[in-house]
């Protein structure tokens, strides 16, 4: 069973008898249907719909952890501070480093839903745990579409839908209004976001990442985590659809690569016709 200590988390706690209602109204994900075992990604949005802060949730009794990029958390407290208002809601530094696990007897912890998913049991737990290569965590990640920002998106430069939040547990249709909320809806509504996480491959080693990925000379996507052959990218999948149904190679800079969207997200690359029709 791999263990992999990812020592550049941090945790914030949320706690207070408003805490539930004040992340809720606030955050993308749906925390009121968050299982006690569970751990749901999210973000914080701009009033325009992109991602501020991304983070991963879950609870703790009455109280919420939130686990960021330790680069992430003093900001992100200031701007949830700034929200809080009179709220009953307290907010503080909680830890740093999480140990990701996953395969056989996986660890107790707190179930990620973006791997469940694809079928594949991970945990996260606070704390080190572990000390297997992070390399193994950013392969799995690169096999089952998993984006991280910082690795495959700059914040406030993705929507939610562009990283498959609105597929993974992050984003909520039902919950109500949000930070950013009626442009992700819309997007939703009128199906069009056209920028989604791709699985990238070839038979040769990936380029580093922000490579440009090309077709016929035109701009797709950028590559993002790369691991070995494997890899992760943001295309434009309409582009990448035409290519595809066209048979003009997409290329890594000079490497010729294979995409496909994650499986377990149930979309489909765009032919031209459909493109036509729309």
């Amino acid at each position: 069973m791999p263990a992999v200590f990812l020592k550049d988390r941090a945790l914030i706690r949320v706690s207070g008898i408003e805490a539930q209602p004040f992340l809720q109204n606030l955050i993308t994900t749906d925390i009121v249907s968050l299982g006690a075992d569970e751990t749901r990604p999210g973000a914080l949005l701009t009033p325009q719909g992109k991602i501020l802060f991304d983070f991963m949730i879950w609870r703790d009794g009455d109280d919420f952890v939130i686990e960021t990029d330790e680069l992430q958390r003093e900001a992100l407290t200031k701007r949830l501070t700034m929200y809080k208002l009179r709220a009953a809601v307290a907010l503080a530094a909680d830890g740093e480093g999480v140990t990701v696990s996953w395969g056989d007897n996986v660890a107790t912890g707190f179930r990620d839903s973006r791997f469940a998913k694809a079928g594949i049991d991970v945990s996260r737990t606070p704390g080190q745990h572990g000390d297997d290569d992070v390399a193994a965590y950013d392969a799995l990640r690169a096999a089952h579409g998993v984006a991280a920002s910082g690795f495959d998106y700059a914040l406030q430069d993705a929507f939610p839908h562009d990283v498959l939040l609105d597929l993974n547990g992050g984003l909520s249709f039902k919950k109500g209004c949000y930070v950013g909320q009626e442009v992700v809806s819309r997007m939703q509504h009128r199906g069009t976001a056209r920028r989604r996480v791709v699985t990238v491959s070839s038979v040769e080693a990936l380029p580093a990442s922000g490579t440009e990925i090309t077709a016929s000379g035109k701009p797709v996507g950028t590559l993002g985590s790369v691991s070995g052959r494997s890899g992760l990218a943001i295309i434009r999948i309409d582009r990448a659809g035409e290519a595809m149904s066209s048979g003009t190679p997409l290329l890594a800079g000079d490497v010729e690569v294979t995409v496909a969207l994650p499986a377990w997200s149930g979309l489909v690359f765009p032919s031209a016709s459909d493109e036509a029709s729309a």
